[in-house]
């Protein structure tokens, strides 16, 4: 193993960057700020894939797929949407390269200039709202409740593997529905979705919230979103889900015959989440040795690591470690039994420590005799030998506590640092001392909200759903408020 990780405390971008690399996960591509997902990063990815794609069917949706080119003229139909997203559009403008004259290499052939300019999908509603136009007339043809699994493009300025790449994966929802009250619904419903997926699954605590006007989706009335908080006292926005009104409807004429023969306009909605995920998931958990991660998202969910000095001593071992292998496969546990010769046990543990398998079995000829395997969890780096007939139990009891602990680890971590401040020398003291979620009230202004943001670089993640109204003064304007919001530096 090469020389471990930066510390956290130390610096905590080089720490995630360093960690993000060496455990595997994923790696700088030759386009700049585009990454390569490795194989065990992709793993992981799938495992959130497949979670998140069997909660949306579980919820009526299906999966279609839309194309990857827009026609510029679409997103220039809902405004707002176009002004959100302009500065971050790849463009086509060409359809065909040349050897260039002078031998130097290819370049753009003039003559094969596109008749529309294409948008590399930066988001899917226009492309989308242009086809429901076809597929929509009727009342019977609602709701209608579609996902697709793609990538994008937004062209950015500042990138950071998995959390802000030029190119990413995702998954967005759109659905389009009779009524704004059915559209509503189905905006909380998947809020809700993506919430028990980020605690039950990825064991990160989210606070549900929705966003201010200035933060909404460019093309919607309203922005839900869950915030998570990481390691370094930084928010992160873990996934959003749009209420889009009748904008996207209007914008391309989507109507609809309802029962009482009357035409109008489609409600609508769109959802998302991404391989951000994967960020929140690194800089919750993972420690200076590397990653931590849940049980139920882990490709491996336990190694077996045999002890020996002799191949005589590894067939012996390999005998009984492949029988518990057979056994725990059995119960639905993911199993790697690392026979390598080629490395040294403690290469092996450092390494599936690395990478965050949360438990490590070994197995030694000693053990052999004794009846008996040392297992270790990597949350608490507690070990402990118990008989071999109670493995099996022994695990998985173990995947389950070391779930459950890993997610109230975090929740105590937002907790200690959630603080409630009156005043803005408080606020930007806490702020620069402390991070983390800060409670304030704010006079409802996008002026103050912008101000506040120029001053110190932090927004308003959300206003919590379900929140306690509370007379107070905006700590900023000092005008009245009746809530607090939550204040944070974010990703």
């Amino acid at each position: 193993m090469s020389k471990g990780l930066p510390k956290r405390s130390e610096d905590y971008s080089q720490w995630y960057n360093e960690l993000v690399k060496r455990a595997d996960l994923a790696e700088n591509s030759p386009v700049r700020g585009c990454m390569v997902i490795k194989p065990y990063g992709f793993s992981i990815w799938e495992k959130m894939q497949a979670a998140l794609d069997q909660m949306f069917k579980a919820t009526g949706h299906t999966n279609a797929y839309f194309p990857i080119f827009i026609p510029k003229s679409y997103l220039s139909k809902e405004a707002s949407h176009v002004e959100g997203f302009a500065k971050e559009c790849a463009v086509i403008t060409h359809y065909r390269l040349k050897n260039a004259p002078d031998g130097s290499g290819v370049i753009v052939d003039p003559e094969a200039k596109l008749e529309e300019e294409l948008i590399v999908r930066p988001t899917s509603e226009t492309v989308i709202w242009s086809t429901y136009k076809n597929w929509i007339q009727s009342y019977r043809d609602l709701p209608l409740l579609l996902n697709q699994w793609a990538n994008v493009v937004r062209w950015e300025m500042r990138t950071r593997l998995f959390l802000r790449t030029t190119e990413f994966l995702w998954q967005e929802g759109h659905t389009a529905h009779a009524t704004a009250k059915e559209a509503e619904e189905e905006t909380i419903q998947m809020l809700n979705v993506y919430a028990d997926f980020a605690e039950n699954f990825m064991a990160v605590p989210v606070i549900k919230g929705v966003k201010t006007p200035s933060e909404r989706f460019a093309g919607a009335v309203d922005t839900y979103c869950i915030e998570a908080l990481m390691q370094d006292g930084k928010a992160l926005q873990s996934g959003t889900s749009h209420f889009l009104g009748q904008n996207f409807a209007k914008a391309f004429d989507v109507k609809f015959a309802s029962k009482e023969g009357k035409l109008d306009f489609v409600w609508g909605t769109s959802w998302g989440a991404s391989t951000r995920l994967m960020g929140a998931l690194i800089m919750t958990h993972s420690d200076d040795e590397g990653l931590i991660l849940p049980p139920k998202l882990a490709p491996i969910q336990v190694v077996i690591v045999p002890i020996f000095k002799n191949a005589d001593q590894l067939a012996t071992i390999s005998e009984k470690a492949s029988q518990l292998k057979k056994e725990l496969l059995a119960k639905g546990i993911s199993v790697k039994y690392d026979d390598r010769d080629t490395q040294t046990p403690g290469y092996k543990f450092a390494d599936y420590e690395l990478k965050g398998v949360p438990v490590r079995i070994a197995i030694g000829p000693r053990d052999l005799e004794n009846g008996t395997a040392e297992v270790a969890r990597r949350d608490t780096k507690e070990k402990k030998v118990y008989p071999m007939n109670e493995l099996v139990s022994q695990v998985e009891t173990l995947l389950q506590d070391i779930q459950q602990n890993i997610y109230q680890k975090a929740l105590a971590f937002r907790e200690a640092n959630t603080t409630q401040v009156n005043t803005y020398a408080e606020f930007k003291e806490v702020l620069d001392n402390k991070g983390g979620f800060i409670f304030a009230h704010w006079d409802g202004t996008a002026e103050t909200e912008e101000k506040i943001k120029e001053e110190t670089k932090a927004t308003i993640r959300c206003i919590p759903l379900n929140n306690e109204q509370e007379e107070g003064i905006c700590m900023y304007s000092g005008q009245p408020s009746w809530q607090r919001v939550i204040f944070a530096r974010a990703y």
